[in-house]
């Protein structure tokens, strides 16, 4: 090794304020945090461009119907209206869907769904759209709506790919196991919308070589511009996606039959057109949690133990498959929860009716069974005198044990601990202990209740959910990382939804690279793809490409150093800005070792392949698992039926914490949305026709209703196979609060609760 001493020092610091903490596992702010909270982030909805004509969509009004004619022509006439299209105007592929193209761009010989588009019309201002809509007459043939899934299996076929979309049956174990005391359910999970802050908006702006441009909030260009194009009759090159901002998502945020059509009026006007849907439209078009019954029965030996769980799972597609199978595929694997079953039998159908649509919602399939079988969970408990805690930990999966489909769990799963650490948590106050806060029982001080009809109850839940895709989906993403003058960049497809990507995507830059200031490029299909945004598998898939690619930069910006004074690179590090060596003898700055150069690298991530269930249900189909356990507290009316979730408290394994504060918000949504589903989240539906699609007759949450949020422990325990280490953290507790919060109703009440959300009249007591 030379003895010669490097050629550039540190200058001495001038005095200032303090750098700010930078890279991995600090609490860095999001970029544009700023801009939402000033109200100056750039939305679909905020869009503009010279000559803008405006667009309005007829769908629907009857949940199943056959058209026996359309007539725009009173549409066409109207002063103002530019263009009126239907079927008959789209020049390429008729259909479109994201899991299987079964879904028509506008309906033209049947109607399957209320809502569903049928017309779309361009005009220069939109009230002249929206009359030009309306005046587009369409004579329906009113057709029986088959709205039951039940029914769908002895129904005329409601599409020609027949009503049954798939079937899942997994056989694991012994069939002849039984237990000594069986428990049995029948369960019943509604239809929760993701409900995004903004309803969906869009522009669409031709382009001079017959293609166009789609500015979207898509949360998966590429899948997003492969349908259009399709659609468009154009090659893909020709079509553009660019992600606009996007104001929070908790599934697939853009309906493809609402940017469908914005695009082909664009090509036929040969102007910019943009479409803001209303809140019903947006209800109406995009995808929904799907409803699900559900019949249990478990079996226990006389300590608890599991034997044998045996069950039947119904999913309600709606009109199309979309994501169907793969909902279907997570509420047959995870059916038994994160526990030791060694024999299961398990009947998974998913079905078309004339139902609202389903899809991705956070969460989906796992969140439906976890319900299931936590008040199968319950039920054993309470027939064996068992404690409800310690009956869940004599039967939690560990590291090693084996799912129901025969895939043996590698990656960290503390249950056991995860289910102590919220147990042995201190109990909230009783509010007779603390009188000035009477007002937090249900109904509040001004409500009918009384506080003698008030009765507190403490349940567990436990949830798991796979991360990435499942069943040999190729999970792959790419990254650029750009270097020049100090300053670094990112290029990469993956849609910043709210999950905070471009945030860590800056911490790992300046963890690997000691850079302060990283950019992160603005999202468009010109960049390779990355996949879509959910299951938090931009945190994996895409921040590893990111990661790869810093890496890579790193090694050239390190290896002229390293040639020079004759050492590995692996004896440099970077920490704050600065080059040093093992030694000391090396000490220089990243921007004098820059030396002016523009250094960039490109890196994939793509994990290890998962195979599909074959005809028993088997097979290693999923890359990871993540774990989360919540004890419940709720105070009950139990004259009225009212609940009021007191406290949950949640014990997480999250891997390894990149961003304490983002975490932290993530896990705090995620518990509200699942207290949503459990108490007041249905979009409700009187035989197939939608009620009240607004933010009236759908039932959010309020900052009024988040109960208290204890994040009791999380669990640091690396899964070696992903970059990091780290797991996706928003979307098991979505799946496990629900479950926690019925299992304390339970526990208050005395009564089986068996639907989410939770009616009043299942929480009141007759005869108190």
């Amino acid at each position: 090794m030379s003895n010669e001493a490097a050629t550039a020092t540190p200058a001495a610091p001038e005095s200032g304020p303090e750098p700010l903490p930078h890279g991995l596992g600090v609490s860095l702010p999001a970029a544009e945090a700023r801009a939402k909270t000033e109200g100056t982030f750039p939305y679909a909805a905020d869009l503009w461009a010279e000559g803008l004509l405006w667009a309005a969509v007829l769908r629907s009004p009857h949940p199943h119907a056959r058209i026996v004619s359309i007539d725009t022509s009173h549409a066409r006439e109207m002063p103002g209206v530019r263009a009126v299209i239907t079927h008959e105007d789209v020049p390429g592929s008729a259909l479109h869907g994201r899991g299987r193209a079964d879904r028509p761009v506008f309906a033209s010989e049947v109607v399957r769904h209320h809502g569903e588009p049928i017309a779309a019309v361009a005009a220069d201002h939109p009230d002249t759209a929206r009359m030009a809509a309306a005046a587009v007459i369409v004579e329906y043939e009113v057709l029986d709506a088959v709205t039951d899934p039940e029914q769908a299996f002895e129904a005329e076929p409601l599409h020609p790919d027949g009503n049954l979309i798939r079937h899942i049956p997994l056989r694991h174990g012994d069939p002849e196991a039984a237990g000594e005391i069986v428990v049995e359910g029948q369960y019943r999970i509604g239809r929760q919308d993701p409900a995004p802050i903004g309803a969906e908006a869009g522009l669409a702006v031709p382009r001079p070589d017959g293609g166009v441009e789609l500015y979207v909030a898509s949360t998966d260009p590429h899948t997003d511009r492969d349908a259009a194009a399709a659609c468009y009759g154009l090659e893909p090159e020709r079509v553009k996606v660019v992600v606009t901002g996007v104001p929070g998502a908790t599934a697939d945020r853009e309906d493809q039959g609402f940017q469908l059509p914005l695009g082909l009026l664009a090509l036929k006007t040969g102007c910019p057109v943009k479409l803001t849907a209303t809140r019903e439209e947006s209800f109406l078009g995009h995808a929904h949690r799907h409803p699900t019954l559900l019949r249990y029965r478990h079996h226990a030996d006389a300590e608890g133990k599991l034997v044998k769980v045996e069950a039947q799972i119904l999913l309600d597609a709606g009109a199309y498959a979309d994501t169907s199978a793969e909902s279907l595929a997570a509420a047959v694997s995870f059916a038994c929860g994160p526990y030791v079953v060694p024999n299961a039998f398990i009947e998974g159908w998913v079905v078309r009716t004339n139902n609202p649509p389903s899809g991705h919602v956070r969460g989906e399939g796992a969140m439906q069974v976890c319900a299931a079988y936590e008040a199968q969970m319950d039920k054993l408990a309470k027939k064996l005198g068992i404690d409800p805690a310690e009956l869940r930990l004599r039967n939690a999966m560990a590291t090693g044990d084996v799912l129901p489909t025969g895939q043996t769990v590698t990656c960290p799963a503390p249950v056991a601990e995860l289910l102590q650490a919220v147990r042995d948590f201190p109990l909230p106050a009783l509010p007779k202990d603390t009188p000035e806060d009477e007002w937090l029982l249900p109904g509040g001080l001004e409500g009918a209740g009384e506080p003698g009809a008030v009765r507190r109850g403490v349940g567990y839940g436990v949830g798991m959910v796979h991360m990435l895709g499942s069943e040999g989906a190729d999970e792959v993403s790419t990254a650029t990382v750009k270097v020049h003058d100090g300053v670094a960049t990112v290029l990469c497809a993956a849609v910043e939804t709210g999950q905070g990507f471009t945030t860590l995507a800056r911490q790992i830059v300046q963890e690997t690279l000691g850079i302060d200031e990283v950019h992160v490029a603005p999202v468009d299909t010109d960049q390779p793809p990355a996949g879509p945004s959910c299951r938090g598998r931009h945190t994996w898939v895409s921040g590893g490409a990111v990661e790869r690619a810093a890496k890579m930069v790193r090694t050239q910006l390190l290896q002229p150093l390293a040639h020079k004074f004759g050492m590995s690179t692996e004896l440099l590090q970077i920490t704050d800005g600065k080059i040093t060596s093992y030694d000391g003898v090396l000490s220089t700055t990243v921007t004098e070792a820059m030396d002016g150069k523009e250094l960039w690298a490109t890196a994939q991530c793509r994990p290890h392949p998962t195979e599909p269930l074959d005809a028993e249900g088997q097979g290693d189909a999923f890359v990871g698992l993540a774990f989360c356990a919540i004890r419940a507290v709720v105070d009950v009316d139990i004259e009225l039926g009212s609940v009021r979730v007191v406290e949950l408290a949640l014990a997480q394994d999250v891997g390894r914490i990149l961003n304490p504060a983002q975490l932290t918000a993530r896990i705090e949504a995620g518990v509200t949305q699942g207290v949503g589903a459990a108490l007041t989240e249905n979009l409700r539906t009187a035989r197939g026709l939608v009620r009240h699609p607004d933010l009236t007759g759908y039932a959010l949450p309020t900052a009024l209703d988040a109960p208290d949020i204890r994040i009791v422990k999380l669990v640091e325990e690396r899964d070696v196979v992903a970059p990091f280490g780290a797991k996706a953290v928003s979307a098991v507790p979505v799946v496990t609060s629900p479950a926690a919060v019925a299992s304390a109703v339970r526990a208050a009440t005395g009564r089986p609760v068996n639907r989410l959300p939770i009616r009043p009249q299942a929480a009141v007591v007759t005869g108190s």
